[in-house]
């Protein structure tokens, strides 16, 4: 279903729900009220979904092993949104890499630790835990350094693709009715004890029901339209290095260290492109949009791997990134809701946005329902399948008149960016395209493919990528 243009009858539309931001909590919100029956609308002020925090993560599936305590907003929500997925990604063809996690032990103190995080597990459901000694660890991954002195084992750790999952879930919201507008920045709004009005820059919007999901902007979105905030964005930058793909049989597991009390660490992970991921770093910040990184915090990422496996010294990194996570002073999400104004706030939804995002929507509407919302769901929704571009599944590139390879480095042809150029949910910007074909994302990062894909875009995006001329 395209979106609506708000020169024409979007204004004048009474939605049940307005949803503010479209990254992954956005994107699974949209799908689940759409589903419930309710008419949606997602409004985004960038050029193109996933734009804030969930552009950049690590990509992993969590099953909640070290979440904070059963009876916390983040343990229930990781817990049903880790189900949900595994329910539902091979309907909407999202790949899974169900690979198990080791949280290791480095030193005798690391390691009497382990029992503590064991227990948490457990109480946290999570059962298929188990501790090894380092003879079980080497066997299991043997490209760890020799001085590892135990692990936690946490077998359903997995890993998936970071941006067809949320893709798909808004993916499947438009199929089934919902509604997305893109470049409308919410300015303001007013609600009379009935109905929402927003003033957006795409014009004014009508709502029953309010959904804050603005991710790094929620505590002033809050501001904006309730005058208060129970919470404060506090910006959390983490920066990540990719190696190359010949570093990927170096592992098997997601490797963990063993979490402070600040931040659970540097990660070395398998990515589902046949990568290898070291990081994140977690440094406290002013800025919600600097993503920019920085050489010392690379090389000491570079310098992490390299004593948690010894071999990936040998290998070269083929990629940097950072990203925002929406941390705030407290250690739980922020979800409130408003019922006498019909709103709510979905917020302070830290690194494990990704794995909660299903359970965040799901816990949401039961929420909404408490409220005296009812909608009827839908009896025959629509189960669109998303583009298959990660390395286990079955690529373009293997198909007949696909039109050749575009991108050699990630082996994308042109079939897949025509497909997503002009398919639903048509991306905005080159961003956007990358996160949904991964088109200059490799060991070249678009040096040979920018002038093709150049002549491919045209016209596609506000701002049109410009080749260097010889």
């Amino acid at each position: 279903m395209p979106e609506y243009s708000c020169s024409d009858s979007l204004p004048g539309s009474l939605f049940d729900v307005i949803i503010v931001g479209s990254g992954v909590v956005g994107c699974a919100m949209a799908r689940r009220f759409t589903l419930e029956g309710a008419s949606v609308l997602v409004i985004e002020k960038a050029a193109d979904i996933l734009d804030g925090a969930s552009k950049a993560n690590s990509a992993i599936l969590h099953t909640g092993f070290d979440a904070p305590p059963p009876g916390s907003q983040e343990h229930g929500c990781l817990a049903d949104g880790y189900r949900e997925y595994l329910d539902i990604h091979a309907r909407l063809n999202l790949p899974l890499l169900e690979c198990g996690a080791l949280v290791l032990a480095w030193s005798s103190e690391e390691a009497d630790r382990l029992d503590g995080i064991l227990q948490n597990a457990r109480r946290n459901g999570v059962t298929s835990a188990r501790i090894l000694d380092a003879r079980q660890v080497l066997s299991r991954e043997p490209a760890v350094g020799d001085s590892v002195v135990a692990a936690l084992e946490v077998a359903g750790e997995s890993v998936i693709d970071p941006w067809s999952a949320p893709y798909a879930y808004l993916l499947q919201a438009l199929d089934n009715g919902a509604s997305l507008a893109r470049n409308c920045e919410l300015l303001g709004g007013d609600f009379d004890g009935v109905e929402w009005s927003l003033q957006t820059s795409r014009g004014q919007l009508r709502a029953r029901q309010v959904i804050n999901c603005a991710g790094l902007y929620g505590d002033l979105v809050n501001q904006l339209l309730i005058a208060e905030s129970n919470f404060e964005i506090r910006p959390r930058k983490g920066q990540f290095v990719v190696f190359d793909k010949s570093a990927r049989s170096l592992l098997n597991s997601i490797l963990l260290p063993v979490p402070t009390e600040i931040t659970k660490g540097i990660v070395v992970c398998p990515t589902l492109f046949g990568n290898l991921l070291v990081g994140p770093t977690a440094e406290e910040q002013q800025s919600r949009s600097d993503t920019g990184v920085e050489a010392n915090e690379l090389h000491a990422l570079v310098e992490r791997g390299g004593r948690i496996l010894p071999a990936l010294r040998r290998h070269t990194v083929t990629a940097t990134y950072a990203g925002i996570r929406p941390a705030s002073e407290h250690k739980d999400y922020q979800i409130q809701w408003y019922s006498e104004r019909n709103y709510c706030c979905v917020g302070a939804i830290r690194s494990t946005g990704l794995s909660a995002a299903l359970g965040i929507a799901s816990y949401v509407y039961r929420q909404y329902q408490d409220s005296e919302h009812r909608h009827v769901p839908l009896s025959n929704c629509q189960w669109p399948r998303v583009a298959q571009v990660a390395d286990p599944g079955p690529r373009d590139w293997q198909q007949p008149d696909n039109g050749g390879i575009v991108c050699h480095c990630e082996l994308v042809t042109r079939r897949e960016i025509e497909n997503a150029l002009s398919g639903p949910l048509a991306p905005g910007s080159l961003a956007g395209l990358k996160r949904r074909t991964r088109v200059t994302m490799g060991r070249c990062q678009g040096f040979y493919c920018s002038a093709e894909l150049c002549e491919l875009t045209e016209g596609c995006f506000e701002q049109p990528l410009a080749v260097a001329k010889k």
